[in-house]
């Protein structure tokens, strides 16, 4: 193991500390007690608990579904989303990008060129007076140290291929950047916008409207407000939680962080409410979402061929999306027309209160 720097000393002494007071306080609450990234607090666990995996997004990607069962996360700055499944085969996507197709399941988008450092984790955990059990866990950070997604083993007795990620393990150290906060910029006037989207004849084709106009979500909807887009209350992103679960109404939750979009498919319970977070606790599936937070909620329509789909999103102060959320939908079929009831509702209390 190599020499430890006063640094890396002071965080692994921080973080025994922290650990022994709170066994299971997660990873990220400690990193942000010390106002230093959670990619850094794993890396400076190097050699103790913690192992580089020198292996490419792609192939780490490919070797996922031999896992056994997981517990899989993404995490954006306001909402977390976790999920217990078995990885489906890595899909296509092409060099930068890999499918995990399973809607009902663990149904993810993963964006290779943001994944920075891939890790195993061993973590020892209290069960019960005086036992212990070991999490072992595959975590993936971008390159300022901020976590992309997670997985934790749930069988028993880690497979082979978890066996087969601690051999090829090793102590290399990661060097992560400080990451610059978001400048501020004028809303940009794209004239030819509105006739771009009227245009789309299927979702997708969105990012290639954004990219090609070097916009965020979040001015694309600012600039079509009134036309594509309308503007709701942050509550919405709440009252819509609480209304769907009312009417059983079977939806798709997309929680993303810049290098995984990790979507929840299926009816929702209802939402509990602790402090400002509000949190949905079901069967193989919580989702976490800091309410209070949220500065801003879009009902957002884009056209497609079976008469288009209408999304709520959710945005933090600094314009990052931290959820959205569709009404379930087969393709070739139309959306559920209660679903857009239910968003053409939060709307029309606005204006009446």
């Amino acid at each position: 193991m190599t020499t430890l720097t006063s640094r890396q000393r002071a965080i692994l002494e921080a973080f025994d500390a922290a650990r022994e007071a709170q066994p299971r306080l997660p990873a990220i609450s400690i990193a942000e007690r010390l106002s230093i990234s959670e990619g850094e607090l794993q890396a400076a666990r190097l050699g103790r608990d913690v192992w580089s995996l020198p292996l490419t997004p792609r192939d780490l990607a490919s070797r996922m579904h031999k896992l056994g069962r997981v517990k899989a996360l993404t995490r954006s700055r306001l909402a977390v989303l976790e999920q217990e499944g078995v990885y489906p085969r890595l899909g296509g996507g092409g060099p930068h990008m890999g499918l995990m197709l399973a809607p009902g399941g663990l149904d993810l988008r993963l964006l290779f060129s943001q994944w920075h450092w891939t890790c195993l984790i061993r973590d020892v955990l209290p069960v019960g007076k005086g036992d212990a059990t070991v999490r072992w866990s595959l975590q993936v950070f971008n390159r300022h140290g901020r976590a992309l997604h997670k997985c934790f083993a749930l069988d028993e007795e880690p497979t082979p291929a978890w066996q087969a990620l601690a051999k090829a393990g090793n102590v290399v150290p990661p060097a992560f950047t400080q990451s610059m906060p978001r400048e501020e910029r004028p809303l940009p006037q794209v004239p030819e916008l509105a006739a771009e989207w009227a245009a789309m004849s299927d979702v997708h084709q969105f990012f290639g409207l954004l990219r090609r106009h070097g916009l965020e979500r979040r001015e694309a909807n600012e600039l079509m407000e009134g036309h594509f887009t309308r503007s709701l209350p942050p509550r919405a992103a709440e009252d819509v939680l609480w209304r769907a679960a009312e009417q059983r109404l079977p939806m798709m939750l997309f929680v993303a962080s810049p290098g995984c979009v990790q979507i929840r498919t299926g009816q929702l319970v209802m939402p509990e409410r602790r402090g400002d977070w509000l949190n949905l606790f079901g069967h193989r599936f919580t989702l976490h979402l800091d309410v209070m937070a949220i500065t801003h909620v879009w009902r957002v329509f884009k056209p497609n061929r079976d008469g288009g789909v209408t999304s709520l999103e959710a945005f933090d102060a600094e314009g990052e999306l931290v959820l959205q959320l569709y009404a379930e939908r087969q393709e070739g079929r139309p959306e559920r027309p209660t679903w857009r009831r239910l968003l053409e509702g939060c709307q029309t209390q606005e204006a009446v209160a």
